[in-house]
Parts: C-alpha cells; sequence; structure tokens
C-alpha cells in the first residue's frame, strides 16, 4: 500500500462517507490540530517521565484517535456506525487521572510558566495545543454538528496535561517556574484561607481551568 494517492494535491480531501472537503475546511482545521495534540504528547512521551504518567499520556492518545474518528466520519449511520466512538467514561477516566497525579503533588497557590524539567516543559506545549484543538473543535461546532463529549474530553485532557506537566517536574525534584514580581497583574498575595484567582469554585488547585 503506497503512502501517496495524489488525490489531495488540488487542495482537497475526503473525509468518511465520500464527502470532498478543502483542506482548510472548518473540518480539516479541527482534525489536523487534534492530529497536532497527539503529536505533541508523543514527544513529551519519548522523554524521561514516570510509568503510570506514560500510560495516562498514551491512553490519551489512543482517545485522540478516536476524536478524530468522530471528526471524520461525523455520520454514524451505515459504515459510520461501526467505528469506535467516545463516551463519558472517556472524561470521567480523565478525571480520575488528574486526581490521581494530583494527590502527590504540592498545593498550587501561584501561577506558573510553562517550563522546569524538559518533560514538563513539552507537556505544556502539548497542553497548549490541546487547547488549540478544542478551539477548533468550537469553530465547527457553530457551523456543523459534534457530538458534546469531543469537546469535553478535549476540555479534561487540557487540565490533565497541566497536572502531568507539574507532576513531571515533581517527580525529578524540579520547582515550577513561579510567576514572580510586583505587579499584581502577575501576582497575587493569597489571603489565609483564600484561593488565587483562576482556582475552581471547588477549590482545586488547577489554575489550567476552563
Amino acid at each position: 500500500m503506497k503512502i501517496y494517492t495524489r488525490k489531495g494535491d488540488s487542495g482537497q480531501t475526503s473525509i468518511w462517507g465520500g464527502r470532498r472537503l478543502s483542506k482548510d475546511h472548518a473540518r480539516m482545521e479541527a482534525i489536523g490540530a487534534v492530529d497536532e495534540a497527539s503529536a505533541a504528547i508523543g514527544a513529551a512521551a519519548a522523554l524521561t517521565l514516570p510509568a503510570e504518567l506514560n500510560n495516562v499520556l498514551r491512553q490519551a492518545q489512543r482517545c485522540l484517535f478516536i476524536v478524530g474518528s468522530e471528526l471524520m466520519a461525523p455520520d454514524r449511520t451505515g459504515s459510520g456506525s461501526t467505528l469506535p466512538r467516545l463516551d463519558e467514561t472517556d472524561v470521567t477516566d480523565l478525571e480520575e487521572s488528574i486526581d490521581s497525579l494530583e494527590l502527590n503533588l504540592p498545593e498550587l497557590r501561584n501561577f506558573i510558566l510553562p517550563g522546569g524539567s524538559p518533560a514538563a516543559a513539552a507537556l505544556h506545549v502539548a497542553r497548549a495545543t490541546c487547547r488549540r484543538a478544542e478551539r477548533r473543535i468550537t469553530s465547527l461546532s457553530r457551523v456543523e454538528d459534534v457530538v458534546p463529549v469531543v469537546l469535553a474530553y478535549l476540555n479534561r485532557l487540557a487540565d490533565m496535561l497541566f497536572v502531568a506537566a507539574r507532576y513531571a517536574n515533581n517527580s525529578t525534584g524540579t520547582p515550577d517556574v513561579v510567576l514572580s514580581g510586583k505587579d499584581v497583574r502577575q501576582q497575587e498575595t493569597v489571603p489565609p484561607g483564600g484561593t488565587p484567582r483562576g482556582t475552581a469554585p471547588n477549590g482545586s488547585s488547577r489554575i489550567d481551568r476552563f
């Protein structure tokens, strides 16, 4: 089987069912952004990471492949009915992974900058790439149907990657890069019993919560 077909040389490609789309169509932008997110996670997973974190990342890549199927084959009838699909348990599994990873982390009381260890920096890149995929799919959902679980999964995945970056730093004894300075827009004093801006209403320390 050859890797090239020449069918996309004119700037169009096909999705499941034979529908032809321009390669810059909102659906193709979304599919490409998901592919970028998976590649970024793969680059991070290729670095030295704790086994438990690597397992979570590989499972995320498998789910992103299914997200790609959701976007490439939106019609769930006919041949599309046999393709693997996301469900709410995939989102719940991510939430459980986040909770498990956070058990081993110190409380986060400041905003942090992407960085620290090479693995953590790569995971922050993956997080930002995942957020871009989420934005592209949101744009697509304004003009075409997208199953809600896809956006929920991408949102939770970005949360997980933020926590994963902190976990990677913590596992090597590397401190997170804390935002510092006198400018109150960069750092705020947190009163006793208070929470930083950006902390979830339930008290969660995940600042990358949208």
